[in-house]
């Protein structure tokens, strides 16, 4: 079965990170939420406090297939200066594991040289952070194993893309359906 571990900091966005956590539970993927703080306690970018499932330096990598960097400031920020966390990333990068990153975060992979060569998105405004990318606008956008997307109004899409990564595209279209989501629709 394939897990996938959703890093929180003060200052997430929190729309992207529960979200993602939601529809990946909803869709039976083992998903679960890490503070990087040095407590589980993590409060996101519009006060709402959230109690993750595990502290960073209790998280066993290894059996993770996916790293989650949510998007919100100072959250994105605080990620980055994460070193435990930075060292994972340029790891599961480095072998090809699953990486993705939402809003303002995919720009952590465009400052570490990740992104070099591919297709990434990240929130309006930000495309200059995607060094070595080519800056795309779709919602969401998936390059090998690196999957990025643009802000909160996408968080359904990219948490969609990411069950469709494990469990196919017939699974995803499922989920979407069940939770009424239309991507044609505004």
């Amino acid at each position: 079965m394939s897990k996938v571990g959703v890093f929180l900091a003060d200052g997430f966005e929190e729309i992207e990170g529960l979200t993602v956590v939601d529809l990946l539970r909803r869709a039976g993927i083992d998903t679960v939420t890490v503070s990087i703080n040095g407590s589980k306690k993590v409060t996101g970018s519009h006060n709402i406090a959230v109690e993750a499932d595990e502290l960073i330096t209790d998280t066993k990598f290894g059996e993770l297939d996916m790293l989650v960097l949510p998007g919100g400031m100072p959250g994105t920020a605080n990620l980055e200066n994460c070193e435990l966390l930075m060292k994972e990333v340029d790891a599961f990068h480095k072998n090809g594991k699953y990486i993705s990153a939402i809003c303002a975060a995919p720009g952590v992979f465009g400052r570490r040289g990740i992104l070099e060569g591919r297709k990434a998105t990240v929130y309006p405004g930000l495309e200059g952070e995607l060094k070595g990318a080519e800056p795309q606008t779709a919602p969401t956008v998936i390059s090998d194993h690196i999957l990025t997307s643009r802000g909160m109004g996408t968080a359904i899409a990219f948490g969609l893309a990411i069950v469709e990564r494990f469990q196919g595209k017939e699974k995803a279209d499922e989920l979407a359906k069940k939770i009424v989501y239309f991507s044609d629709v505004r």
